[in-house]
């Protein structure tokens, strides 16, 4: 009996496998993907909301009152007393270019400052002749202030169309109705003559010693300058050293009192050779007294 029993070996115990399965190992990879658990975090959520939010705003009712408590909530935020602008203040300027900055902004106070586009404004009133700068702001206490640097007019340009006021830069300020109105400014004439204002400006500060009798500057060809005198008398300088080349005229007019002569023009295009043409009745008297030495 013993031995029978010793003969029957016990059977073995199966242990379970703790491997996971295919499925259950793929899904743990998976699950460690950055990628995948990104879109879990926050795709997921967002698709979710994505897709309640476009419900919910499928319906024009419900459209219709986010518009009005958005629209409601705006308005009276930008009413506020504190917001809004009763007064208009314009520094720099006075007189008729005050009045030009005021109807090129027609505002209706009070009006809110978020209803003020200060870029678009300042725009508008660059492109004003008169001014060269602006600037705009809303200061506390409802002030709109409004700071304008004008053109300064340095001269007279004439055209076929009348005369303009320019600045330093050419820049037209505004017409002018008649000549004696800016008597203290140099009078430039000439196509292209506004282009060199500086030029002609210092021409004229050259030519101070010769009084009131500078009648203007006349630009010829858009290459060189004319000075024009008082009693028919021109003085054609060249291209180059224009001022150098008047310095001479002035300091000949001193020593020899060419200019108060029976003059009509004294021709500095040539450096080397200036010329001096008398006028038409000293010729002819010229041509008289050749003619009685000539007998």
């Amino acid at each position: 009996m013993q031995s029978l029993i010793n003969r029957v070996k016990p059977a073995k115990t199966v242990r379970a496998d703790p491997a996971p399965s295919r499925w259950a190992w793929r899904m743990q990879r998976l699950m460690l993907t950055p990628a995948f658990r990104f879109g879990l975090r926050v795709g997921a959520p967002f698709t979710l909301a994505m897709l309640a939010g476009t419900i919910y705003l499928a319906d024009d009712g419900r459209r219709g009152q986010i518009v009005d408590l958005y629209t409601s909530t705006r308005a009276s935020i930008e009413q506020r007393p504190e917001f809004m602008v009763k007064l208009m203040a314009i520094d720099g300027v006075e007189g008729a270019l005050a009045s030009q900055v005021r109807a090129a902004l027609p505002i209706e106070f009070p009006v809110s400052s978020f209803d003020l586009d200060l870029p678009v404004m300042r725009e508008t009133l660059m492109g004003l002749p008169g001014v060269r700068q602006a600037s705009l702001r809303v200061k506390p206490g409802g002030l709109l202030q409004i700071d304008v640097q004008p053109r300064v007019p340095v001269a007279v340009w004439r055209t076929e169309d009348g005369l303009t006021l320019v600045d330093s830069n050419g820049s037209a300020i505004g017409a002018l109705a008649s000549r004696a109105e800016r008597a203290d400014l140099p009078l430039i004439l000439g196509e292209g003559a506004q282009a060199r204002v500086a030029e002609a400006l210092e021409l004229t500060r050259t030519a101070a010693p010769l009084g009131d009798r500078l009648r203007g500057l006349v630009r010829m060809g858009e290459r060189r300058w004319d000075l024009v005198l008082d009693r028919d008398q021109r003085i054609l300088l060249p291209e180059t050293n224009a001022v150098q080349a008047l310095e001479r005229v002035i300091a000949l007019e001193g020593a020899e009192e060419v200019l108060t002569r029976d003059v009509a023009r004294v021709d500095m295009r040539l450096a080397q050779r200036p010329t001096v043409k008398m006028n038409e009745q000293a010729t002819k008297e010229w041509w008289r007294i050749k003619q009685i030495s000539g007998q």
